[in-house]
């Protein structure tokens, strides 16, 4: 049986790239611009550490008609967002756009949310200021870092998906 573990460290030469390991499967990734961090705020662009469950899958469906996963799985819609107002009620949670407070759009032009796996991050319980939307995304275009994400191809993403299973982690080394 495979093991239910995805490692992510960072490169020694350069903090904002990293490779995501799962038994002999090796991918590049990106970081977050400022690296991989274990004291994680909102907004300082920073990877957390830590050992996080693969909570389901979101996507564009008119981009990428199906998903191969076990991994509880649900359509990206254009009016969805995630809350990143650290003082709101809803911080770190799923909302509808438009929304009162701040909120990062998932329906996004640049593709990099085409294949989202939302990551168990801050939200059992919901920290205020301890960092949102930290998920696992396809790699922008430009090979630039993330805002605190980890993010991968999107063929490796897809397949990193095709082999998980639910309880499945991605654990965030230093």
């Amino acid at each position: 049986m495979r093991s239910q573990t995805l490692i992510v460290t960072a490169d020694p030469k350069n903090s904002q790239r990293g490779t995501l390991r799962w038994d002999a499967h090796s991918f590049a990734c990106v970081l977050g611009r400022s690296g991989i961090r274990t004291d994680k705020h909102e907004g300082d662009g920073a990877t957390p550490t830590g050992a996080f469950l693969l909570r389901r899958v979101l996507y564009r469906a008119d981009r990428v008609p199906h998903i191969k996963t076990e991994l509880p799985s649900a359509v990206i819609a254009r009016d969805d967002g995630w809350c990143d107002a650290s003082g709101e009620t809803r911080y770190n949670q799923p909302v509808k756009l438009p929304y009162p407070a701040s909120a990062e759009n998932m329906w996004r032009d640049d593709g990099l949310y085409d294949v989202v796996v939302v990551l168990g991050h801050n939200d059992d319980p919901v920290i205020a200021d301890a960092g949102s939307a930290i998920f696992m995304h396809v790699a922008p275009e430009n090979g630039g870092p993330t805002a605190g994400c980890i993010a991968l191809a999107r063929e490796d993403l897809l397949k990193v998906l095709e082999i998980a299973k639910p309880g499945a982690t991605i654990e965030i080394q230093v």
